[in-house]
C-alpha cells in the first residue's frame, strides 16, 4: 500500500535508466521540500543511526501522519522526500501497515545505497513508525 505521490515516484523511476540520474532525481525531490525550521533541529527530533545529520519532526494532525524533515546531506534530504511521499497524509493505523522496505525496494534503493545510507534509511523508517504508534495510541 502506497500513496499516489509515491506511486508517481515509482513510475518516474521506471523511465530513468541510469542510477546516477535516479540519484539526481532523488536529490531534486529533496531540494523541492520546504526547509525545516532551525528551531526544530533539536535533540528530540534528531534521528540516530544516520551517518548524516537527520531530523524528523512530527506534526500531529489527528490520526493522520504528517511530518517535516531535513538533513545536511543532499541525497538523504531526497530520501526524506521519498519517505514523505510514502507516508505523509496516511492515517496512522494504515502507516503502521506499510512495509516501507518492500515499497522502497520497488525503487531499487535497497540495492544501490551504501550500507551507511541503508542503516540511516532504516532509522528514519523506525522513527516514522514510532510517530504512527504514538498517534494510534
Amino acid at each position: 500500500m502506497a500513496t499516489e505521490r509515491f506511486e508517481e515516484i515509482v513510475e518516474d523511476f521506471e523511465f530513468i535508466d541510469e542510477w546516477e540520474d535516479r540519484y539526481r532525481y532523488v536529490i531534486d525531490l529533496g531540494k523541492k521540500m520546504p526547509p525545516m525550521d532551525e528551531a526544530h533541529k533539536i535533540p528530540e527530533t534528531k534521528v540516530h543511526g544516520c551517518a548524516s545529520q537527520v531530523w524528523i519532526m512530527p506534526d500531529l494532525d489527528g490520526d493522520v501522519i504528517r511530518f517535516t524533515g531535513d538533513s545536511d546531506a543532499m541525497i538523504v534530504r531526497g530520501l526524506i522526500a521519498v519517505l514523505h511521499a510514502l507516508f505523509d497524509g496516511l492515517p496512522a493505523k494504515d502507516a503502521l501497515n506499510v512495509d516501507a522496505i518492500k515499497e522502497l525496494g520497488r525503487l531499487g534503493l535497497d540495492q544501490h545505497l551504501s550500507a551507511q545510507r541503508s542503516n540511516g534509511l532504516r532509522a528514519m523508517i523506525e522513527r516514522l513508525g514510532e510517530i504512527a504508534k504514538k498517534q494510534v495510541g
